[in-house]
């Protein structure tokens, strides 16, 4: 008989997996901020800057003591963590490189025929040479090789040499050395990473184990389709193979739902907790969170456990939007409470609140606007600006 888990246990089971029942206040070194990556698995990476990076916001949000020269010591110095695609780009331990040699074999033949329809028979025209540029040079970045005759149209437009950089690194013959103004440096992988972490291999079925087993480690409770979607290393059915395998060391859940209707089936390990009193209380403050935070990563599974629907508008035309260009959940304890649109102007030194949104049933209370207020005096003071500055009709 499958353990229910009521809704608000489940909550509170996702957000410690997430890293986010702990203090936020609490100090994170770099050792710390290692194990924090770990934890969650991945941190996802995009250039949009509107307060600041997705990857910065992810980490601040779990602990506001948390330092950026730290990242970047971990991912240009040392070599722990390295650059690459779970769903999308993302920093990710380099103990897990060995685990995506396995991605790199898989989508190898893959992204050779996708790209010859994409940039025509010729795309690997410059491979060799670029690849030769860099054993012979050392690290490089696209703009430094760009072809003289090649004409830009953008991303969907690469020149030869660009191509062969990102073919060579979503293969894993390169690996990302450091970034300038976001842009990345390539270099071959064995001088990026580390030989303990470059050279280790596993065979196929400890890949597959390691890939389930982690996912829903980092889950706490999920479907085989949840499994291997977490880090789009294994297929649904690998996952599926999986769970049938590993039953014994497998709990049927059924999950309810923030919105109440038939508990949904999942699994978790054994041992899993099921008593509120086994799980930590998230921090009750309010806190601003990426809109590419991993708890909200799987939209649906979102909305099911904090009635939450989540959307980036970035790509939907003005008129159209509900909310705005670049919306910012906000979480308060264990509860998502609503969104605000805001941004850093930095020739200004403000961040400009532009508009606030709260969920249904979520009051505007004063003791909540001071605390939104706390955190989003800290939210400047991370984004390097100096004051808050609150846009005439920001409530609404």
């Amino acid at each position: 008989m499958a353990i229910l888990l009521s809704n608000e246990q489940a909550r509170k089971i996702f957000l410690e997996r997430q890293g986010l029942s702990q203090p936020p206040s609490r100090s994170l070194d770099k050792a710390g901020l290692l194990a924090l990556i770990d934890k969650l698995g991945f941190v996802q990476i995009d250039s949009i800057a509107t307060v600041d990076r997705a990857h910065q916001m992810i980490l601040f949000s779990r602990s506001q003591t948390y330092r950026r020269e730290h990242l970047q010591q971990l991912l240009e110095k040392d070599g722990e963590l390295f650059e690459h695609w779970t769903h999308d780009a993302s920093i990710i331990p380099a103990a897990f490189f060995r685990y995506w040699k396995h991605r790199f074999r898989r989508r190898e033949a893959v992204i050779g025929e996708r790209w010859r329809k994409w940039q025509g028979e010729d795309f690997d025209s410059a491979f060799e040479e670029t690849y030769q540029r860099i054993v012979d040079a050392g690290p490089i970045m696209s703009r430094e090789m760009k072809a003289e005759e090649h004409r830009s149209g953008g991303w969907w437009n690469w020149h030869p040499n660009k191509t062969a950089l990102e073919y060579y690194w979503h293969t894993g013959k390169l690996a990302i050395a450091g970034r300038v103004n976001f842009q990345k440096i390539y270099d071959l992988t064995e001088r990026v990473l580390p030989t303990h972490h470059y050279a280790a291999e596993v065979d196929h079925a400890e890949f597959v184990d390691w890939a389930c087993r982690s996912a829903l480690q980092r889950l706490g409770f999920a479907t085989h389709g949840e499994i291997a979607a977490f880090w789009d290393l294994v297929t649904p059915q690998e996952a599926k193979d999986w769970v049938d395998s590993h039953r014994e060391e497998l709990t049927e859940v059924a999950v309810e739902s923030a919105k109440g209707g038939r508990p949904r089936a999942a699994f978790a390990f054994e041992g899993f907790p099921t008593h509120l009193g086994d799980i930590p209380e998230p921090p009750a403050r309010v806190r601003v969170l990426s809109p590419f935070d991993p708890l909200l990563r799987d939209r649906n599974r979102a909305e099911r456990l904090f009635d939450f629907s989540y959307r980036i508008e970035i790509f939907v035309p003005e008129p159209k939007r509900q909310y705005g260009y670049y919306v910012f959940p906000l979480i308060e304890g264990d509860r998502m409470i609503g969104r605000i649109d805001m941004k850093a102007d930095r020739k200004a030194g403000s961040l400009d609140v532009r508009r606030l949104w709260l969920e249904p049933g979520v009051r505007a209370s004063s003791g909540r606007l001071e605390k939104l207020e706390a955190e989003l005096t800290r939210v400047a003071k991370f984004a390097g600006v100096e004051r808050l500055n609150f846009l005439d009709g920001w409530r609404g």
